[in-house]
């Protein structure tokens, strides 16, 4: 079967003042060996030039498609957005400062296509704010049952490809207080879906420096949230899952600091 006869991919990409990392990121789609697809960025109100940019690639290539928003809605308002528009079979997530590695989409479209499954991700490399990889690659177990999500955050959202044929409309949930993304991860592993994992470094996570330190507790306070709102457990599941987590988390930043 030729390649682009697996369906059109719909990127989803939020955006807000990403002037210093976009292109890259537009620029590591386009070099993709897998052609069927379309960008959707959604700039949250941004007040640098990031929507220049972007309307620049826009005019070279119409696979690239931008939404503005009137209002600032945050990362997963704006990911729902660009969900609502997409016209894909398939949702692939990349953040404005994030990139992928040329083969990313047709290794994990063949690998879904392939074996019938409807949520994919994959391993990613940690590189630094001006771009430098690092040696830190974070490797991925083969497959994550709701089970084991609760208790390991470890997939990344930059490498989450999902079969929206399959699972049906998705949308993140809107709390700021959450963890948006593992809560839609979480979400649609509750329903029985299984995630497969390809262990194998296809994207690029930008380790900035704003994201360290203070972070972390925002982070961890998050996902709290995110098991007693989106996952409504109740305190003695909370606590062990948390516990979990926590254990996993300070291994993920003793590795990458």
């Amino acid at each position: 079967m030729d390649l682009k006869d697996m369906g059109k991919v719909s990127v989803i990409t939020p955006s807000y003042n990403s002037a210093n990392f976009i292109m890259e990121a537009i620029e590591s789609v386009q070099s993709q060996t897998y052609t069927n697809w379309e960008m959707i960025i959604v700039d949250d109100c941004s007040n640098d030039h990031s929507v220049k940019l972007i309307e620049a690639k826009q005019s070279e290539d119409p696979r690239i498609k931008l939404i503005q928003l009137a209002e600032n809605g945050g990362p997963a308002f704006a990911r729902n957005q660009a969900i609502l528009a997409a016209e894909g079979r398939y949702l692939a997530f990349l953040d404005s400062d994030d990139q992928w590695l040329p083969q990313k989409l047709e290794k994990q479209i063949s690998f879904m296509h392939e074996n019938d499954y409807s949520f994919s991700y994959t391993a990613y490399r940690i590189m630094e704010e001006e771009g430098r990889r690092t040696e830190v690659v974070f490797h991925m177990p083969s497959q994550i049952t709701y089970k084991d999500l609760l208790k390991n955050t470890a997939i990344g959202t930059l490498t989450v490809v999902l079969n929206q044929e399959k699972l049906g409309s998705v949308q993140m949930p809107l709390y700021r207080d959450c963890s948006e993304d593992y809560g839609l991860w979480m979400s649609i592993l509750s329903q029985g879906v299984t995630a497969f994992g390809i262990n194998e470094e296809l994207a690029l996570y930008r380790k900035c420096d704003e994201s360290l330190s203070s972070n972390k507790w925002k982070s961890a306070r998050k996902t709290w949230n995110t098991y007693r709102k989106v996952g409504r457990s109740n305190l003695p599941s909370t606590l062990w899952y948390f516990l979990n987590y926590s254990v996993r988390a300070m291994r993920k930043h003793t590795r990458t600091s």
